[in-house]
């Protein structure tokens, strides 16, 4: 059997594995997981982009260690043992036009006033009524159907502008849903007035970035457009001799509690295109067998992708803290777990799941999801790893997905025969959509995140501040003391919920708050 596993590696990731490392007995865990992050956060793997060399570097290394200590392949797919093949769609935007008419008369617009956007490979609305809506209110189906939908970006009063970064994420987050409202409730394209604070420029030189999807997604080939304050003001009849005027007295008008949307007397002809790159890469699963794979299932869960080139310069982002710390400690804990030996096997199965696609909007987590390797209901408890090893050693611990998933009692529980302080409220959770457990909770799994890094909000806020998704998320960034702890507390969670007589409540009883981002949108 293991020879067979080594010919279906060496089939699948030819070559030698690029680092060498001492041999595991001699080193400490600290030692060990330094070992992993300098490993994968080095030059050779070039930032772990899924689709490159540095993905086939990052799984070689990965499984190696993964079969050495013992793991089974998790893919239980015969003709592809630890990797479970996601194919990825790329899609740039190529073409972007618009013409505006009010009433008779043509208003103009160019490239500095206007960006259209298509979710699929081309689509086109001719000569369609413009419905303002506002900050977003949904009319009846009858009254968007045909219509291009006007939507004020930002909340009523305008104050976003001012905002700190987390507001405005916020606010983005709501813009989105806002659009994904309108066009799933009949809009043709949805148009968004940009509120000053986000510019033109700024949203073109994000579209411009590819953006990915799982090949085979439905594509509902929306479309949408991002047009100045100025062009607005003039699609609601404003003039040269008062510019501003008809926008300010639309905001105004969309504040009231008893707006209701209404056409404002012209039409938008909106045309876009894309291209379609495929990008094929993989999620690595292994497992852990259980006395009784009857009893269900724990998940351990770390993305191992990063963004690879990511400077104008061509520097490359390690992705040290994001993600090799996680991938670190869900190998640390599996190693943990099998150096007990039989006598403390766990009952439940154990699958430790490394994502692909996570930086690119959780799609490896979405592609597990979506074509699981067991049904999705045996899984009793999930636990994510990602961004660790920001705080010291002997810190308290946060729980990202708190009040979620029925999972928090026996993870207090743990943490208190472990002596380790729970920060109380759910701060934390204001990272819950921003990791693959959102997905799996979407899926109604129970999944959250157990770290001391995210206990720690002004550490963390630095980390996301400064060197998050920059070229100075480099291995000397990590504290591997903490990485340790977040190990041990990971395990120990992982032993307690692989027991049924410790853990017995049914699977499937997340409680996911709020959609999903829809693809595609800036």
């Amino acid at each position: 059997m293991r020879a067979l596993a080594l010919v279906a590696l060496a089939a699948v990731l030819p070559g030698e594995v690029a680092h060498a490392s001492a041999p595991v007995a001699a080193m400490t865990l600290e030692q060990r997981l330094r070992g992993h992050v300098e490993t994968l956060a080095s030059p050779a793997f070039a930032g772990r982009r899924p689709g490159t060399e540095g993905e086939t570097q990052t799984l070689r290394y990965l499984v190696r260690q993964w079969f050495e200590m013992g793991l089974e392949s998790g893919t239980n797919l015969p003709g592809s043992p630890w990797f479970a093949p996601v194919e990825l769609v790329a899609r740039e935007p190529v073409l972007s036009r618009a013409t505006f008419l009010r009433g008779r008369r043509r208003v103009m617009a160019d490239e500095h006033d206007v960006f259209v956007v298509t979710s699929g490979p081309r689509n086109l609305v001719d000569g369609a009524p413009v419905l303002f809506v506002g900050h977003g209110v949904v009319p009846s189906r009858t009254e968007l159907a045909g219509r291009v939908a006007l939507l004020l970006e930002g909340k009523a009063g305008g104050a976003n502008a001012h905002g700190n970064k987390d507001e405005r994420q916020s606010e983005a987050q709501a813009r989105r849903e806002a659009a994904g409202r309108l066009l799933d409730g009949g809009a043709m394209a949805v148009i968004t007035v940009l509120d000053g604070a986000r510019t033109l420029e700024d949203v073109v030189a994000k579209r411009r970035k590819a953006g990915m999807a799982l090949a085979g997604e439905r594509v509902d080939n929306e479309i949408e457009a991002f047009i100045s304050p100025d062009l607005a003001d003039r699609l609601l009849g404003g003039t040269s001799a008062a510019p501003g005027q008809a926008l300010a007295a639309a905001q105004a008008e969309a504040d009231k509690p008893d707006f209701t949307p209404h056409l404002i007397g012209t039409t938008a002809s909106l045309e876009a295109t894309s291209t379609e790159t495929r990008v094929r890469t993989h999620n690595l699963i292994g497992r852990i067998p259980g006395r009784d794979p009857d009893a269900g299932a724990v998940l351990l869960v770390a993305h191992w992708d990063h963004f690879g080139v990511c400077a104008e310069d061509g520097a490359i982002c390690p992705g040290a803290v994001d993600n090799a710390s996680g991938v670190a400690v869900i190998t640390e804990v599996a190693r943990q777990i099998l150096a007990a030996g039989p006598l403390r096997a766990p009952d439940r199965d154990i699958y430790v799941l490394a994502t692909t696609a996570e930086e690119m909007g959780l799609l490896g987590a979405l592609a597990f999801a979506e074509n699981p390797p067991l049904p999705l209901g045996r899984i009793v408890a999930a636990f994510n790893v990602d961004s660790t090893g920001l705080v010291p050693a002997g810190g308290p611990v946060a729980i990202v997905g708190r009040g979620m998933t029925p999972l928090d009692d026996t993870v207090t529980r743990v943490l208190a025969r472990m002596r380790r302080k729970l920060v109380p409220g759910e701060a934390a959770n204001a990272y819950v959509r921003r990791q693959d457990s959102w997905v799996l909770m979407q899926h109604d799994v129970p999944a959250i995140m157990v770290s001391t890094s995210y206990a720690d909000e002004a550490r963390l806020g630095r980390f996301m501040a400064g060197a998050y998704h920059t070229p100075a998320d480099t291995p000397d960034k990590v504290n591997y003391a903490g990485m340790a702890d977040d190990v041990q507390i990971d395990t120990e969670l992982v032993r307690e919920f692989a027991d049924p007589r410790r853990y017995a409540a049914s699977p499937s009883a997340t409680v996911p708050t709020g959609p999903t981002n829809r693809p595609g949108t800036p």
